[in-house]
């Protein structure tokens, strides 16, 4: 594998697959539109500034980059409760600019994706353990655009003269963390995640909220599955170069679904108590009911990453909290800004 395209290669998953590419000696062909990633993260990186379904600049990237083996499309809002107020907004940005997208795609036979899905796709379980064969219950409009992404992207390896065109879509969970070079992470100092709020409240001496704590887990706080970031971006590489033997290019079924995550949970309160171990204090923990678009959250089965992508994740998390620690002092500094 020579080149791969990344949409959203100057965010926070994005800009970390492009370094571990980089580190495997292949070239990264960023597409963003700046709106959420940064140019730092792209700096001296072959980049494109614009829009997923610019057909123009497909057309020049193509062209410009006929050697391209692969997309990781990465591009996409992520932010719950934007979308809830913003629906149709999240609809056209995620799932319409997908299809021009694939259009486009298509017309260049790049004909093999990895696409970063979401595990806020499935529905509760019980154990809120689930595997790639579980219900699925988006329950927001950020996770209804995923699913829907997901169904776009399988009917695009069904449809006619789709012969060659096959998708893995990675079901990831919660990243934290930073690149283990500090060389990208998250482009906002205060993400609306819990991580970014443990680490804001940390930083301003501002309270830090439990949201929900009636829900059916084993201290009430809701239940994720935090995976590192550059755990993350190499099950993405991973299912790059593996991908000929997930799905062979005469396989009758050319569209597979992959959990990817530390295959343990973490409840909200575990967090708080791993990131005050980390800091050495104390926070101001308060509760409050759900925000809109929250759900209980679970955590990964991660058999089939483990077996058909020869992945598992290396790291902890408390390394997860000391690098998103790290990677926010670093941020700030060449910011300026504490």
């Amino acid at each position: 594998m020579r080149k791969v395209l990344i949409t959203g290669g100057a965010g926070f998953i994005g800009s970390t697959v492009a370094s571990v590419l980089l580190d495997r000696g292949i070239t990264p062909v960023v597409l963003d539109d700046l709106s959420k990633g940064r140019a730092e993260f792209v700096r001296n990186r072959v980049f494109y500034q614009g829009d997923i379904a610019d057909a123009a600049l497909l057309e020049r990237i193509f062209t410009e980059h006929p050697d391209i083996d692969a997309t990781v499309h990465c591009a996409a809002r992520i932010i719950v409760p934007e979308s809830v107020a913003k629906p149709l907004f999240y609809y056209r940005e995620n799932v319409a600019k997908t299809v021009e997208l694939l259009d486009a795609l298509q017309r260049h036979g790049c004909t093999r994706v990895v696409f970063s899905s979401s595990a806020s796709i499935y529905a509760p379980t019980p154990d809120a353990k689930v595997d790639e064969s579980s219900a699925v219950e988006a329950n927001s409009p950020y996770a209804r655009t995923k699913l829907m992404m997901e169904q776009v992207l399988q009917d695009w390896t069904r449809g006619e003269g789709a012969e060659q065109q096959r998708v893995i879509a990675l079901r990831y969970f919660n990243p934290i963390g930073a690149d283990s070079q500090l060389r990208t992470g998250l482009q906002n100092l205060n993400p609306s995640h819990a991580l970014g709020k443990l680490i804001e409240a940390h930083t301003y001496g501002t309270p830090f909220t439990v949201t929900g704590v009636d829900w059916p887990t084993r201290d009430g706080s809701g239940i994720r599955d935090y995976i590192h970031v550059q755990d993350l971006a190499e099950a993405h590489v991973a299912a790059l170069l593996r991908f000929d033997e997930v799905i062979a290019p005469d396989a009758a079924d050319r569209y597979r679904a992959i959990n990817v995550g530390t295959g343990e949970g973490t409840t909200v309160r575990e967090l708080v108590a791993a990131f005050e171990q980390a800091v050495g204090t104390e926070l101001d923990v308060r509760e409050a009911g759900p925000r809109p678009g929250d759900v209980i959250g679970c955590y990964a089965s991660v058999d089939a990453a483990r077996d058909l992508l020869g992945w598992a994740p290396q790291r902890t998390l408390a390394e997860g909290v000391a690098d998103a620690l790290a990677w926010r002092t670093k941020w700030a500094a060449e910011l300026g800004v504490s």
